[in-house]
């Protein structure tokens, strides 16, 4: 391990793998720090196709893509370690930062010029999302059982209830159903899927599995193992109506409800957090508002594609390049990213004209025959629908964005 590098990631999932591929093929010397025994991150679990459609033109098996991944990277001969865990990410000067560092050969800091942030997300657990009951065995969260099964092959439980219909909570129930399990019903607050529409098509109906839309777990129950949980109807308002209990019998309970950004040790080290993404306020080179600081993938906002998560590593990688080249990100006219009507989050959050700029966005409700604007520029997408599950990526060209003074708004009207 040298004593300084240029950069040095902290992740060794897609976007991690991504930014370090990147950053080594400009040039710069790179560290990458992963704190599982492998690399390949989430990916490597996921046995399912509609991985690379983007990035590599093809549909791929979660495990497919990231071993391509990681082809590329070893074949770089990166420097990385597993098993590593960063502690600390303390920034020292304007240009260098300390990372404090553990592995299996000991305690260690490290001196770095810029440092990309890919550590990812955690799952949203029981208490977060409202349910009571029994603490019995039969309760995992979708990681967990996925990490069950495909990697060390054992099977959670025989009657399933998943709560969650995003992507996850899909794939998941269809992954049982192929396995032997039943799956009871799938669970959903909202009165709309979580995922997309291919999925709840592929995963559930053609699987004749109940989706429960505007409804809750609100209770699990059972001796020493789950036994039932109690599903109840919501109001608009996503509160229980009483009087609409029901009960399912079943022996596990599956979480699906959502990831969160996992940004325990940038937080500390002060970056600014935006309370929509719950991810890092960035500019347009994905640095946060600590300088040098870099972050991408589901630690910036939860993606719902893989092949979005690599781009934004890349993207991360060349922003620390720029950073290393000139000794920082020159001073720019920076224009807010401004959400208007229907946008529930996008970054990145600052905008410059000095390159072209995606943005990746999420509606808050879903609509049809729409138009996206962006009225300071005199930008319109014409779109024949929005949905909350399906993430926005729209590219602004640099030209366009020079057209406005100190923002750009972002909004989801009605095509009249």
């Amino acid at each position: 391990m040298r004593s300084e590098y240029d950069v040095i990631v902290i992740g060794g999932g897609p976007a991690g793998l991504a930014a370090a591929i990147k950053a080594k093929e400009l040039g710069l010397n790179v560290l990458l720090i992963e704190n599982r025994e492998f690399l390949g991150g989430i990916p490597l679990q996921c046995v399912h196709p509609g991985f690379g459609i983007h990035y590599f033109k093809e549909d791929l098996t979660g495990t497919e893509f990231i071993h391509r991944i990681i082809e590329r990277f070893r074949a770089l001969d990166v420097e990385y370690y597993t098993n590593a865990h960063v502690l600390e990410v303390v920034p020292y000067s304007y240009r260098h930062k300390i990372l404090r560092i553990v592995t299996e050969e000991g305690l260690f800091e490290v001196a770095a010029r810029t440092v990309v942030y890919a550590a990812g997300a955690r799952e949203r657990h029981m208490f977060e999302i409202g349910i009571t009951g029994h603490r019995v065995a039969g309760i995992y969260t979708a990681g967990e059982a996925q990490t069950m099964m495909d990697i060390y092959g054992v099977m959670p439980g025989k009657e399933i209830v998943i709560v969650g219909s995003g992507d996850v909570g899909l794939i998941m129930a269809r992954r049982f159903t192929l396995e032997g399990a039943k799956v009871k019903a799938v669970i959903e607050l909202m009165p709309y899927p979580g995922g997309l529409t291919r999925n709840v098509v592929q995963c559930l109906e053609d699987f004749g599995i109940p989706l429960y839309l505007s409804h809750a777990v609100t209770r699990v129950e059972g001796k020493k193992r789950v036994e039932r949980v109690i599903v109840t109807k919501v109001d608009e308002k996503l509160r229980p109506i009483p009087g609409t209990e029901e009960s399912i019998e079943c022996d596990t309970v599956v979480l699906a409800a959502g990831l969160v950004p996992y940004l325990k040790v940038i937080e500390k080290a002060g970056v600014e957090i935006d309370p929509a993404t719950r991810g890092p306020v960035v500019n347009s080179y994905l640095e946060t508002s600590v300088p040098g600081i870099f972050v991408a993938g589901n630690a910036l906002v939860i993606n719902d594609l893989v092949d979005y998560v690599v781009e934004q590593g890349e993207e991360a990688a060349m922003g620390a390049y720029e950073f290393v080249k000139n000794g920082g990100l020159p001073a720019l006219k920076w224009r807010k990213l401004v959400k208007g009507r229907n946008i529930r989050l996008a970054v990145p959050h600052y905008l410059a004209d000095t390159k072209d700029v995606t943005i990746y966005a999420r509606v808050g409700e879903p609509e049809e025959n729409v138009r996206l604007r962006f009225p300071e520029i005199g930008k319109e997408i014409r779109l024949p629908f929005v949905r909350p599950s399906e993430m926005i990526r729209v590219k602004l060209k640099k030209e366009e964005i020079a057209r406005a003074k100190d923002r750009i708004t972002m909004e989801v009207v009605r095509d009249e």
